[in-house]
């Protein structure tokens, strides 16, 4: 029995060091949430699986990514494996397209604000420029419109640098993870 075990193990490394991305998994239940009853090609995938999937692929270069989910041998089913598949690259399309839509719309929300802060800072120049601070409402156009210029330019700079590095983690593993070949072996 205790050979057998070591023998197992030694599998399992083996087959690990093949793959490039190898989860060990009890079941196929691993994969989904517990808490949705659904078939598997409609199941929510579960955060544990996604969370360790994404930090086995980090230190990953982006293109081709074999997963590898390693099954007991008496747990596999073929059927079950090809639904499976589908459900897994679903998955990772849907949430790659979200993220480049929400990348896109990020940029332009940014670029946006960086250009109507330019515009406004511009037409409190020209205010100042045409009517100095000669009347009253002269200068409280000045006023309003020179911190509101500077804050859209400011926010629109954040949007358009911090924004997307706060996401770039997901986008970068759902764009392998589209790319990956998913495998099941047994061990």
């Amino acid at each position: 029995m205790r050979k057998e075990v070591n023998i197992k193990e030694f599998e399992k490394e083996k087959l690990a060091k093949i793959a490039e991305i190898s989860l060990v998994l009890k079941s196929y239940e691993d994969i989904f949430s517990s808490f949705d009853p659904r078939r598997y090609s409609e199941r929510a995938l579960s955060v544990d699986f996604l969370d360790e999937a994404e930090r086995a692929s980090r230190d990953k270069e982006k293109g081709s990514i074999d997963l590898e989910l390693l099954l007991p041998k008496k747990q596999r089913k073929i059927h079950y494996e090809k639904m499976i598949k589908r459900r897994l690259k679903d998955h990772f399309k849907k949430h790659f397209g979200l993220l480049a839509i929400e990348k896109k719309k990020s940029i332009w929300m940014g670029g946006a604000f960086v250009f109507s802060g330019i515009v406004i800072m511009f037409l409190a120049a020209l205010v100042y420029f045409k009517l100095g601070e000669s009347t009253l409402f002269s200068s409280f156009l000045v006023v309003l419109l020179e911190p509101a210029g500077w804050f859209l330019f400011w926010e629109g700079l954040d949007i358009l640098i911090f924004e997307p590095k706060k996401r770039k983690q997901d986008y970068m593993f759902y764009e392998k993870m589209v790319k990956c070949r998913i495998q099941f072996a047994d061990f």
